[in-house]
């Protein structure tokens, strides 16, 4: 079979985009149409590493949406990180510590000012449902939110950058 190589996605953001701009980021398994996120063990500590990472202000997930072969995120990065270098360790030790086989590189777009992110989050919350995965989205397992009341980019009284 002749495979065509996949092109390598460009991650670095602009100067003119300010620390804390938040992203809609789509990580995919190696292998789609499998369920290898959405199992016990590997879905689990997903949602464990996307919070560990959040608490210890590596990121600032707004919601990360397991789906079978794939999640999506809605995340930011402190100004003395990059998006790219944060996803791609948060692959790396998820991969190690959970076996989880990751496509190479990811797939992301910067919340424009006209973009919503309640709107966007809300989007994504019903992925599932649009798969056929859930009846709601608060049925759906394999996902974690920030609590309101924590601060990071994208929310109200955030003075996170």
């Amino acid at each position: 079979m002749d495979f065509t190589q996949r092109r390598i996605l460009p991650h670095a953001v602009p100067s003119w985009v300010e620390a804390g701009a938040l992203f809609f980021v789509t990580i995919c398994a190696k292998e789609r149409g499998t369920n290898s996120l959405c199992v016990e063990g590997a879905g689990d500590g997903l949602l464990a590493a996307a919070r560990a990472y959040h608490e210890r202000q590596i990121w600032y997930a707004r919601l990360v949406v397991l789906m079978p072969d794939h999640l999506h995120a809605l995340l930011a990065v402190p100004k003395e990180r990059t998006l790219k270098t944060v996803v791609t360790q948060w692959k790396s030790y998820t991969a190690k510590t959970l076996g989880v086989n990751w496509q190479r590189d990811f797939f992301d777009h910067r919340l424009r000012g006209d973009e919503s992110p309640d709107a966007k989050a809300a989007y994504v919350r019903e992925n599932p449902v649009r798969a056929g995965l859930a009846g709601s989205a608060q049925d759906w397992r394999w996902q974690w939110e920030a609590g309101c009341g924590e601060n990071g980019p994208g929310r109200q009284g955030s003075d996170v950058a």
